[in-house]
């Protein structure tokens, strides 16, 4: 025997054979109907059409063979990908993380994929993350803080959600929103009733339309309220921009007995310059957040803040363009917000 057919015999068959895909014709033949049968119930169209027991049938002979259809190709047919764009401001807190969760869960259900795409720099105009947005994608859902990367890669021709937006100027097809408004008017009832009358707001300094219905209804609430006053300082939203914002505001005379901050990652800047000041939370200041992020209860005292649904914001966005593209209207009424009380607010002490 030759060297060559010794190897061969040692080391057997160099390829090995391609395992086949079972195919619809296969599902067909074991369950003993035609193709079509097996077209409607993959495609979960079976309702009315084929029995109950016939579905069964195909499905456990699916089963069986380990069968799964080719849906990439079925999509191509139909014109759409089963695909969303979600448009999101840089992750740079959890809240768009939830946001995204609560998406996705949706669309699971659905048979749809969430694509994540985070504007750069958290606000303004994004690459196109393809080649052609409409070729690739059956819809876009978008926070208004990212609104100017819909631009290029044209998102507004494509069926649009818009989060945390103006609906009276909303470009898309439909606006999901948190009450923000509600809860900006829960923490100024709280913090009245604890005897503040000198405020100060802590604002984003972010061009959003969720920003300026904060610092609206701050400035319409204060205004029912006799012998207050607000003052304004802005920041961006990072702990160490606070920092500098609420030394500068807090360093004169008038110092205010509560500051209503825009993010708790503003509220925990405010801590820090606070206590570099002398000044005791909540004994010499209240401070109250938004959003009710992990870092509320990891702060000390742990801060009174307005717990926003982030996942229940998502999944709301989700269904909105789910209904959308079945061109039914999607659920009205904006998501509920939550006061938490906590430790960060007490009532207000004079100046010494």
């Amino acid at each position: 025997m030759s060297a060559v057919r010794q190897s061969r015999r040692r080391s057997g068959p160099t390829v090995a054979r391609a395992q086949i895909r079972p195919t619809s014709r296969d599902v067909a033949r074991a369950a003993g109907v035609s193709q079509a049968a097996v077209s409607l119930v993959m495609g979960d169209k079976w309702r009315g059409r084929v029995s109950e027991a016939t579905a069964q049938r195909v499905r456990d002979a699916a089963h069986r063979l380990g069968y799964r259809p080719n849906l990439a190709a079925r999509n191509l047919r139909l014109g759409h990908t089963r695909t969303v764009l979600l448009v999101v401001p840089a992750l740079t807190t959890e809240f768009f993380a939830g946001v995204y969760t609560g998406a996705a869960r949706v669309a699971a259900q659905h048979g749809f994929g969430v694509v994540l795409y985070p504007s750069p720099e958290g606000i303004g105009p994004a690459r196109n993350p393809f080649a052609s947005a409409q070729a690739a994608l059956d819809g876009v859902i978008a926070s208004s803080m990212a609104a100017d990367a819909l631009t290029d890669i044209r998102g507004d021709q494509l069926p649009l959600v818009m989060l945390d937006s103006d609906p009276e100027s909303n470009p898309g097809a439909a606006t999901v929103n948190l009450d923000i408004a509600d809860g900006i008017r829960r923490l100024t009832r709280h913090l009245v009733a604890l005897g503040h009358r000198s405020f100060l707001h802590l604002a984003a300094d972010v061009p959003s339309w969720t920003f300026e219905v904060r610092a609206r209804e701050l400035t319409t609430r204060l205004a029912t309220t006799p012998g207050t006053t607000l003052r304004t300082a802005r920041s961006p939203i990072s702990i160490q921009g606070a920092v500098t914002a609420a030394l500068a505001a807090l360093a004169g005379p008038d110092r205010p007995t509560a500051v209503v901050c825009d993010d708790d990652q503003l509220a925990a800047g405010t801590y820090k310059a606070a206590r570099r000041l002398g000044l005791r939370v909540p004994d010499d200041l209240s401070v109250t957040g938004f959003d009710d992020l992990a870092l509320a209860t990891a702060l000390d005292p742990e801060l009174t803040t307005v717990r926003l649904d982030a996942e229940l914001f998502g999944e709301r966005g989700m269904q909105a363009l789910l209904a959308v593209l079945d061109h039914r209207a999607p659920e009205a009424g904006d998501i509920p917000v939550h006061l938490v009380l906590r430790g960060s607010t007490g009532p207000a002490t004079a100046h010494p």
